[in-house]
């Protein structure tokens, strides 16, 4: 993440004697330069253009004591010089005047080690400083400033000492000692930050690694530890500020916890993916080990603080001095705080969430109109709004319907419901099975529809109508535009296969209407069976659909929601909910539904077909009604009794009228046959189809 901060001056990179660099950056500032300028040095100068080997031991020995307190803190001496190694521009290396005597030489380059981590640190300190490496650099740099100040103090101590004429060679070397393994195992962390650009939680997993390595070494695992403890002090200050009060204060991009500002609370009623909760807020890849564990729980807390923040809800989780974070040492307090801020913050969320906003009671309505649980409104809105759904989907008015949905619902037991005037109405583009293939997060076999042209053109709204639900935030958290996609797929099942239960009813109406008449030697008795069959089939279908699979799931999920703990679970046991209704109710099983939808094709045509078939049947006598207007006395001649060209018209009728009944049957039979072998394999496989199989299969057998 690109992060904003203010820019370095110019003089501070122009002028480079304000920095510890200049006496390697710069040429001719060295002592050597400056005498050939002509300028006047001390008496301890004056013997430059000899080397050191004209001097006795004794004198050497002096001469690179005093070179070696320079060269402790990065100043090059008489006869000790600084050289840059070649190609590595923060790696530098320290030479001896070669007259040297050699056992001031091995001295000098036991101590030359530490010289160069303190300027490798030095230069860590001063590049780290700047704006651009973020907070935990600056924290680091500045432990690393004091540590500096110490170690300095420390040469400025031996060079009181040798001023004193109280420090020999060996006696520096000693005092070097302690040191060395902590200015070099700094060095090496510096040297791995340096060369990878480290921020943020890089460096505080690297000095966790590195204390950890340094394991054997107490005197250096303790330093390390104390500097991982004061980078991350700045680190734990953010991650403070995001789980006590649900904000990422984090100016340099380095909190492992990154936001997207450009995703808003209002796209979740819109984007199908929901990326609202998911991508709001989502973790980075660096996380700093010590919160690999419980990052996921960091991120909730936040997100559960922001949930309320943006619902006006100002909720900030109690803080107290023990609830400070800021050590995450062996005794693992920072685990509880972080456990204790999510407990809180998880508990407070779902109290508003489902007291304040009633959660249950919206799921509830939903489960009313969108699942068919109270159906007396959509009986009156499939009697009045018949003839506008009868139309092609491109030819409807959703504003007409939208009028007579409202119209049902205020003149139905449904005015009572205060969530009533959330439903809303809506005229989808596709089939069902078209619809299921925006459910990308489901597992969906793919069948292909040859018939995809011709259902485009012959679709109506009966089979495109939907109910939808206006659902305001936050509890467009769990009720998501996914989550209302399938409630309304689920619908639009559930709407057609009522419909195809009315028109069949509306045919069982019209046989139980010519009962008293003598339908003898007609095909009336077959047609009754017939529609008697596909009856029970659609109410088997709704049967299982509704006391199966429904009502079952609902009770369970329900009892799940009472027993949540967060609204992530909530959200868990509401998605499962949905995902199993959908297989459950064949919505997810292709070759199921294309099976099931040709035999509800079949049960709408023959309920179209079924006025005409017994008007064909009873319409016959009223010939001869019109000879001797006895319809009673001509219905029950015989066949052989009336004139021949009325028997042969009476005889062609029942032909074409049990030719079209018995092709009726023929064709649900079988599909039913047909769909026996699918149910019982699919139900080996899929357990909940066996009722179904059991029911459906009895018709089969019925017939």
């Amino acid at each position: 993440m690109e992060s904003s901060c203010p820019s370095t001056p110019r003089w501070n990179l122009d002028r480079p004697f304000l920095t510890g660099r200049f006496h390697q950056e710069i040429k001719g500032t060295s002592r050597f330069a400056a005498d050939a300028k002509g300028f006047s040095l001390d008496s301890c100068s004056s013997g430059l253009e000899n080397p050191i080997g004209c001097y006795d031991a004794a004198v050497q020995e002096l001469i690179v004591i005093d070179d070696l307190l320079f060269a402790l803190v990065g100043i090059e001496g008489r006869y000790i010089s600084i050289k840059r190694v070649h190609g590595k521009d923060d790696a530098v290396t320290f030479q001896v005047d070669a007259s040297m005597d050699l056992a001031l030489q091995e001295f000098a380059r036991r101590i030359f080690p530490l010289c160069e981590s303190f300027l490798l640190i030095d230069q860590f300190v001063e590049s780290r400083s700047q704006f651009k490496n973020g907070l935990v650099n600056h924290a680091f740099a500045a432990a690393l400033r004091a540590l500096l100040l110490d170690y300095q103090a420390m040469v400025a101590q031996l060079e009181h000492q040798f001023r004193l004429g109280r420090l020999s060679i060996q006696g520096l070397w000693f005092y070097c000692q302690p040191m060395m393994g902590s200015m070099q195992a700094l060095s090496t962390v510096i040297q791995k930050a340096s060369a990878n650009n480290y921020a943020g939680s890089a460096v505080l997993n690297l000095l966790q690694s590195q204390a950890k390595a340094m394991a054997g070494d107490n005197a250096v695992r303790s330093l390390l530890e104390k500097m991982t403890q004061s980078a991350s002090n700045a680190y734990l200050s953010i991650l403070e500020r995001w789980i006590y009060e649900g904000v990422i204060d984090d100016p340099y991009g380095e909190f492992f916890i990154a936001e997207n500002k450009s995703l808003q609370k209002e796209s979740l009623t819109q984007d199908y993916e929901a990326k609202y909760w998911r991508e709001r807020y989502s973790l980075k890849e660096d996380i700093p080990s010590f919160l690999a564990n419980i990052a996921g729980i960091i991120l909730t807390t936040g997100k559960y603080l922001n949930v309320m923040r943006e619902c006006g809800h100002n909720v900030q989780v109690p803080v107290s001095e023990n609830s400070k974070l800021m050590t995450f040492g062996s005794n693992h307090h920072y685990l509880e705080c972080v456990k204790a801020a999510y407990d809180f913050a998880s508990g407070e969320l779902l109290n508003l969430i489902k007291e304040k906003y009633d959660l249950i009671g919206k799921l509830r309505s939903i489960k009313h109109y969108l699942l068919l649980d109270q159906g007396d409104f959509l009986v009156h809105f499939m009697d009045i709004a018949r003839e506008v759904l009868l139309k092609k989907h491109d030819e409807i008015s959703v504003e007409k319907v939208q009028s007579l949905l409202d119209l049902a619902l205020r003149t139905t037991a449904a005015a009572a419901d205060p969530c009533h005037e959330d439903l809303t109405c809506c005229v989808e583009r596709s089939s069902v099975l078209k619809g299921l293939s925006t459910l990308k997060d489901l597992d969906i076999r793919n069948v292909s529809d040859s018939n995809d042209l011709e259902e485009a053109i012959s679709i109506t709204g009966l089979e495109t109508f939907s109910l939808s639900y206006k659902i305001r935030w936050p509890l467009s958290i769990v009720i998501s535009r996914k989550a209302l996609t399938k409630y309304q797929l689920i619908f639009r099942f559930l709407f057609h296969c009522k419909h195809v239960e009315r028109q069949l009813c509306g045919a069982w109406q019209l046989h139980q209407g010519v009962r008293a008449l003598n339908t003898r030697g007609t095909a009336i008795s077959r047609s009754s069976l017939l529609c008697r069959s596909m009856l029970r089939f659609i109410n088997s279908l709704l049967h299982y659909l509704t006391f199966e699979v429904l009502e079952p799931n609902w009770h369970v999920m329900h009892g799940r929601l009472q027993t949540a703990k967060s609204i992530d679970e909530v959200i868990q046991h509401h998605d499962f909910f949905l995902d199993k209704c959908l297989r459950e109710c064949l919505l997810l099983l292709p070759e199921l539904l294309k099976k099931v939808g040709k035999l509800k094709s079949l049960c709408l045509q023959y309920a179209a077909a079924t006025q005409w078939l017994i008007s064909s049947s009873v319409d016959i006598p009223k010939l001869e009604e019109q000879s001797d207007g006895s319809l009673g006395s001509e219905r029950s001649k015989p066949l052989k009794s009336r004139n021949p060209s009325q028997a042969q018209k009476v005889m062609t009728r029942n032909s074409a009228v049990t030719d079209s009944i018995l092709k009726f049957e023929r064709e649900f039979n079988a599909e039913l046959q047909s769909l026996r072998p699918i149910l019982s394999s699919s139900s080996q496989a899929e357990p909940y189809l066996t009722h179904l199989a059991q029911w459906i299969l009895g018709v089969g057998n019925d017939q």
